[in-house]
């Protein structure tokens, strides 16, 4: 096993290090090994906010996913996929883990849908079960379930979650199916960022290893305390938090939705040791006016991605909460983060790269036409191959095909460069880059210009249609509360640190960027938005 801190590369390729040793197992499994282990030591509890909710430890977890396996032997077969659609509930963990003993595929659906968006990914992940939590901010999911179901003839059951006791009691016993390692375990679908979803299939021993080496590197120890708020129908909460704490023997504390007042209340009442927020959640509660009245000092460490965690957020979280934080990137293709910094490192690769790549998965910086790999510090895609690739979108082959070339690299559509000791910086997507006159202009580029002004929350950088250039550069600012920007000084720091054909010439301010529920910018809703007029142009510079 090499000392990958120390390695020196000569080009934008990182082979594979090789340790910790992947664990060569099923989720079944791991949380099996996990009771043997440690039988009495809490591995689930409900965080409510009128006092203590259900708890497991790992022997009742481990217990209740086995009758859970066998009750939904009765009504499915191994290899078919059942889907959950609830906020974040205890049911959620015993049903993932139920559904990896049962070798059933577990897909998971926002509990915010409504019934085209719920009838896209149970038609299209072809589910034969649907568990339901019986309502979400007063939309009553049973009924849309049911309604729903009427055009969607491999929709055979829909299980309550309020029926989820005597669900367990239905199993018969006997022994459960074979199930590999490399079967499928989770389909997940991607939360649309650029509008189209694709049901993404993960491994059991990609999402298990993934989980573990992300959360060992950010700082989760064994018998820490993971305080989790992120929703369980996408990867940073069901894999982080739900797979994350069985693969290090942790306790998972599940949070039912976020807001600050209930993540810091679950914080002291459980000893939260541990935590991944992304940015939008870190900046809520480091706003926070009651923040100083909760006791957030076992608070040790944090993991952020879904969006580039800028700067000044990271220094903030060093002085004002005194925990470190781990800048993690990748992708649902990726079972999830394939690159991460360390608690360790230096201020400046902390706060300006997404780290150095996690054990076991080949990272290379290509070109995006050729596929070649390009020299060091060099603009490119960011492709990876090895047990982290899912298997494919499920029921997509095109779509497969040109994400996984044929010599198994995964496509991203990221762009960044990478340094001599495999530290990554993200520069774009391929699918942002605004081409103005024939120049491409890499967004990620122009935002970090703005951002270091000062005062602004976030800043999206996006194309304009234009007769004559094709594409105007594009500036939409969130200010920081009592912040009033000033398009000309921005435009004029623009002018004089990059190209002058790279400075926004447009300028748009709003209250609130559009995100999904995990904190990712919908960039394509900015560009709808300003062209049907609902954002309006504040300058032109």
């Amino acid at each position: 096993m090499d000392d990958y801190r120390q390695r020196t590369l000569d080009t934008s390729y990182w082979p594979a290090w090789d340790g910790p040793p992947l664990r060569v197992t099923t989720l079944g499994d791991a949380l099996r090994d996990m009771a043997r282990q440690a039988p009495d030591r809490l591995a689930l509890v409900e965080e409510l906010a009128e006092g203590d909710g259900r708890s497991w430890t790992y022997a009742k977890l481990a217990a209740d996913a086995q009758a859970c396996a066998q009750a939904l032997l009765v009504r499915f077969k191994p290899g078919e996929r059942v889907a959950f659609w609830a906020h974040n509930l205890p049911e959620w963990i015993v049903g993932l883990y139920g559904c990896a003993m049962a070798g059933i595929t577990l897909v998971t659906v926002n509990p915010a849908y409504k019934a085209r968006e719920l009838a896209y990914v149970l038609g299209k992940s072809q589910a034969a079960g649907l568990f339901v939590n019986t309502d979400y901010r007063g939309h009553d999911l049973v009924a849309t379930a049911r309604a729903v179901a009427k055009d969607l003839p491999a929709l055979r059951e829909i299980i309550p979650l309020d029926t989820f006791s005597a669900f367990l009691r239905e199993g018969q016993g006997g022994a459960l199916p074979d199930v590999a390692p490399t079967d499928p375990a989770v389909i997940m679908f991607t939360s649309g960022t650029t509008g189209a979803q694709k049901g993404v299939i993960f491994t059991h021993m990609g999402v298990a290893n993934m989980a573990r080496y992300t959360q060992a590197r950010a700082g989760l120890e064994e018998g820490g305390v993971f305080v989790n708020a992120m929703p369980m129908f996408h990867i940073g909460s069901m894999g982080h938090a739900g797979i994350g704490t069985v693969m290090l023997g942790a306790t998972h504390v599940l949070v039912p939705e976020w807001n600050p007042v209930a993540f810091m209340r679950a914080v002291e009442r459980h000893g939260g040791t541990y935590s991944l927020l992304v940015p939008v959640m870190i900046e809520q509660l480091l706003a926070h006016p009651d923040r100083e009245s909760y006791n957030l000092s076992t608070l040790k460490s944090l993991t952020s991605g879904a969006s580039v965690v800028e700067a000044q957020l990271i220094r903030r979280i060093w002085s004002s909460l005194g925990a470190t934080i781990s800048n993690i990137y990748g992708q649902t293709e990726m079972h999830g983060s394939i690159t991460g910094t360390h608690p360790d490192d230096s201020p400046e690769d902390a706060e300006r790269t997404i780290g150095q790549p996690l054990p076991h998965v080949e990272l290379r910086v290509a070109d995006p036409t050729t596929g070649e790999t390009v020299p060091l510090n060099t603009q490119g895609e960011i492709q990876s191959r090895g047990y982290q690739n899912m298997i494919a979108y499920f029921d997509m082959a095109e779509e497969t095909a040109a994400t996984i070339t044929p010599e198994g690299w995964l496509r991203s559509g990221d762009l960044g460069e990478m340094d001599a000791r495999g530290f990554f910086k993200i520069t774009g997507r391929i699918k942002d880059m605004i081409i103005r006159g024939g120049e491409n202009i890499y967004p990620r580029e122009v935002e970090e210009v703005l951002m270091e002004a000062g005062g602004l929350a976030t800043a999206a950088v996006i194309g304009i249609f234009h007769p004559e250039w094709g594409e105007e550069v594009g500036a939409v600012l969130q200010p920081m509360p009592g912040v009033t920007p000033d398009p000309d000084a921005l435009f004029a720091r623009c002018r004089a640190e990059l190209a002058h054909y790279k400075a926004p010439r447009l300028w748009y301010v709003v209250d609130q960027m559009p995100m999904t529920e995990t904190g990712k910018l919908q960039k394509f809703r900015l560009v709808d938005e300003i062209a049907s007029g609902r954002i309006a142009l504040v300058k032109r510079t």
